[in-house]
């Protein structure tokens, strides 16, 4: 149930302070929220100078620079949401699988899990560990003080565990798949052991002030309809059932998942994130219109021209047409190189259109 507010500047408080948790649950807004998935990154000159300093994990594990990197992005840009700058793979860490970024390679675990001997052997009582990011997001709650949205967020199971199976990124998730289909014991027993450890991490950062949790299952797609059911499924609803019990809603995003939106639907999730491969009305009719949708910019469309951007932002609010429960955001997370100001532009874009369509 929604607060109720008091005092003379109850309805504004309710209508702008809140937009951005009030589209995820679809109640009314005085205008369409937008943030940008990476909006914190290598695009913006203030990250870069910290990361001139400081690692990606060294900013993660130090709560007062993730709140600062996190908190100058969402101020710079004007968006309604924050997000936490944190990374999908910390929980590996506490179960027990050390991981470091290489130049030019990414993420990289040096011992991936490949036998039912290295599932056995992953804890799942050390999520108290992840407590440095629960208090990055006490810095930015306490500093927004409910003006924005502050999102928190965890990797899906099955991403997480394509991550520590292939031991970085891939492109067939050959491993991964030979799990699944030959060892669906260790399959199961991975998947179970990482919803007990997300569930725990999530709610360190609700108790800390997040407002909403998303839930990257940025590695889906590699999945089709029926693999996705037998074997992803199930652990992406448990997780989103048992965020959502801790009284916040989720948001559910994945990319290349234009044939699985349907099922992503049926997990529960409040918020489902839609990539750019299909019109937006298309992705939320087959989300349902009983869900919110965030999206769905191309975020390469932030290279092009002024005229072009806003033509593509104009087309994603039309075709959202006013329904409660459309969040602006890109397809995807920012790429290095994007001009910040186109960035700033679309903000505007957004607010400006929604202010034309109330002023007929």
């Amino acid at each position: 149930m929604e607060p109720i507010t008091q005092g003379p500047h109850a309805a504004e408080a309710v209508l702008v302070g809140n937009r951005f948790v009030r589209a995820c649950r679809r109640l009314p807004v005085d205008r369409t929220p937008v943030w940008f998935l990476r909006q914190a990154g290598r695009y913006m000159q203030e990250y870069r100078e910290v990361r001139k300093h400081h690692s990606l994990v060294e900013i993660c594990k130090r709560p007062e620079l993730a709140a600062e990197v996190t908190i100058t992005a969402a101020e710079k840009l004007g968006v309604d949401a924050a997000i936490i700058f944190a990374d999908l793979l910390l929980p590996l860490e506490p179960m027990g699988l050390d991981f470091e970024f290489q130049s030019g390679e990414g993420p990289v675990v040096h011992r991936p899990v490949r036998t039912e001997e290295d599932v056995v052997a992953l804890r799942t009582d050390r999520a108290g560990e992840l407590g440095y990011v629960a208090r990055a997001i006490e810095g930015v709650a306490n500093h927004f003080h409910s003006t924005l949205g502050v999102i928190g967020f965890c990797g899906a199971p099955y991403t997480l565990a394509s991550y520590m199976i292939e031991g970085g990124g891939s492109r067939n998730y050959i491993y991964t798949k030979r799990m699944m289909y030959n060892d669906s014991s260790a399959w199961r027993m991975l998947l179970d052991k990482l919803v007990i450890v997300l569930e725990e991490y999530c709610q360190l950062q609700v108790a800390a002030g997040a407002d909403v949790i998303q839930i990257f299952d940025s590695w889906i797609g590699s999945l089709g309809p029926a693999d996705y059911a037998d074997y992803a499924f199930d652990a992406s609803r448990r997780l989103v059932r048992a965020v959502q019990e801790l009284g916040v809603p989720v948001i559910y995003f994945g990319v290349e998942t234009a044939g699985l939106l349907g099922q992503m639907a049926a997990t529960g999730a409040d918020v489902i994130g839609l990539d750019w491969r299909q019109p937006l009305d298309a992705g939320w009719r087959a989300v349902g219109h009983g869900r919110a949708v965030q999206g769905n910019l191309d975020p390469i469309t932030l290279f092009a021209p002024l005229e072009v951007l806003e033509e593509r932002v104009h087309q994603i609010l039309q075709a959202a047409a006013g329904r409660a429960g459309h969040i602006f955001n890109l397809g995807h997370g920012i790429v290095p190189g994007t001009p910040v100001e186109n960035v700033q532009a679309v903000v505007r874009m957004v607010r400006e259109f929604m202010s034309r369509a109330a002023n007929g």
